[in-house]
């Protein structure tokens, strides 16, 4: 069966996926220069954040995300979905989706009002399953280089 379960992104599965998610972006980033920054571990433990990895059938890592808070807006705390990934082998599987309904409802615990993100127009896929799931195009609210859309989505 498969399961979630809350890892510091520098535990073996984690940092496993985040390589590997690190890999797959910088060798398919349209015209190269993807940056690669692993996340600070901090960022991700609660109440700051949470990182979730998506163990499959076998135990066998084979996705991961997260949620960080950010700077509280006028209408509350926010918190931005980061690194979500699954494996070639889960694609298709609604493994995403329920990594990212796990992220939802962690940040609606912690009382966020909304949740954000940003991502590349490259990653179809992703940019589908956000759609789906309720967010919105926004303006930028950060300046990450490796993104050209940002989206959110009112949780309150």
């Amino acid at each position: 069966m498969v399961r979630l379960r809350p890892s510091g992104v520098d535990e073996p599965d984690a940092h496993a996926l985040l390589a590997e998610y690190f890999g797959v972006r910088a060798a398919g980033f349209p015209g190269g220069g993807y940056r690669t920054t692993f996340p600070d571990p901090t960022a991700f433990l609660p109440p700051a954040g949470v990182f979730v990895v998506l163990d499959d059938d076998d135990g066998v890592a084979g996705g991961c995300g997260g949620i960080r808070r950010l700077a509280d807006t006028p209408a509350g705390i926010r918190f931005e979905v980061k690194h979500l990934f699954v494996r070639p082998a889960g694609r298709g599987r609604g493994w995403g989706r329920l990594i990212l309904d796990d992220l939802e409802r962690r940040a609606r615990e912690a009382g966020a009002v909304d949740l954000v993100l940003d991502t590349h127009h490259s990653l179809e896929a992703a940019g589908g399953l956000y759609a789906r799931s309720g967010f919105e195009s926004i303006e930028p609210y950060n300046d990450n280089p490796n993104a050209t859309r940002w989206h959110r989505k009112a949780l309150a």
